[in-house]
């Protein structure tokens, strides 16, 4: 019986020191941050996942994974958009509560005119004087609103959830607003990665040149560096010029779009352009069957002139394009896609090398 009670009594000793340790500790970490850290993440390699929804029914979840960041468990998240997100978080600080005089107004405003942010961070249960932490887990550590910016365009206007107060929160060393850094439309977070394949891993390469059919060719990796060139009008095989096939091969590695029009042109519009003949179709199969497809289509020029400010009915720097089996309707560089548009008779062993001021011929 004696035995009982003082196994009792340790228990009951150790549930109070627990309890105490626990009331505690967040008594301590609430003294320790104050009103100054209130929006601010101090340790954004521990954000698992920032969930942002304005008043337009937009939301945008981003969540951590081992191979990067992904968006609404849907979509590849901009890595530099997201880091330049938690940047924000971390350097963020309040430079001052809102007035008395305007705080009910900017209290209104915030709650019409607002996005509202969750962070979810891996944090310990205790964690005593930043020393001892134990028993990690993830937690919803903030909440808060964002709103627009003071009239000087210096500050943000925030307001935490559940809090009585409102303040204008900023950057040091920085002017400016952090409003639309706090986006949530997807559209702003998405990645603009067309193609992204390693040059070892691509099976097959097929470029289809609806106004030149006989340009069009594919070209298929039969082992390592070497490949088969045909041209697709004829189903021919030819011969090819080595080095430019692996600097096209390896042009995949990292091609992406300038713009996103899918959710912000009208479908009417959208619907007029793709229904025109198209100018490339391009498609790249890796080696384990997955293919990712592009189709261009011309961009016809603004009251005639050109963003170089020549004369012309077509874009000479932009086209439109559908990518990922025709989902995504986005706007592209011609400088950066060039390199993948030649046609086979660039490919071709004793192609001549084609310069401004004439042409050079290459025998092999």
């Amino acid at each position: 019986m004696k035995k009982n009670n003082r196994i009792t009594i340790i228990i009951t000793a150790i549930l109070v020191v627990i309890a105490a340790v626990l009331i505690w500790n967040n008594r301590y970490l609430s003294t320790l941050q104050g009103e100054s850290s209130d929006f601010q993440v101090w340790d954004t390699a521990s954000v698992t996942k920032i969930y942002l929804a304005d008043r337009k029914d937009r939301e945008s979840l981003l969540e951590r994974q081992e191979n990067g960041w992904t968006l609404n468990k849907t979509y590849k998240a901009h890595p530099k958009q997201v880091e330049y997100l938690l940047t924000t978080l971390y350097k963020i600080r309040v430079k001052m509560p809102v007035s008395v005089a305007s705080h009910d107004n900017i209290v209104k405003q915030l709650a019409s005119q607002s996005t509202k942010v969750e962070i979810y961070q891996i944090v310990p249960r205790i964690n005593l004087f930043d020393k001892i932490k134990l028993f990690y887990h993830e937690k919803r550590t903030k909440v808060f609103y964002v709103g627009d910016a003071t009239m000087d365009s210096s500050g943000t206007f925030m307001l935490k959830e559940g809090a009585d107060k409102a303040y204008i929160v900023y950057i040091p060393s920085f002017r400016g607003f952090i409003t639309t850094r706090f986006t949530a439309n997807p559209d702003d977070w998405r990645d603009h990665t067309i193609f992204h394949e390693n040059m070892a891993d691509i099976q097959s390469v097929e470029v289809d040149f609806n106004e030149d059919p006989e340009g069009s060719f594919r070209i298929d990796n039969i082992g390592k560096h070497q490949y088969k060139l045909t041209r697709l009008s004829d189903n021919q095989d030819l011969p090819y010029d080595t080095l430019k096939i692996i600097n096209l091969m390896s042009s995949f590695s990292d091609l992406r779009f300038e713009a996103l029009f899918t959710n912000t042109l009208p479908q009417e519009r959208i619907d007029s352009i793709t229904s025109s003949p198209y100018m490339h179709y391009i498609v790249v199969t890796d080696k384990d069957g997955n293919k990712q497809d592009m189709k261009t289509f011309k961009k016809l020029v603004l009251n005639g002139v050109t963003d170089m400010g020549e004369l012309g009915e077509v874009d000479r720097d932009r086209m439109y394009a559908l990518v990922d089996d025709g989902k995504d309707f986005v706007l592209i560089q011609n400088y950066v896609f060039d390199k993948v548009l030649h046609d086979v008779r660039y490919y071709e062993a004793g192609h001549p090398i084609q310069f401004e001021m004439g042409t050079i011929e290459v025998f092999e």
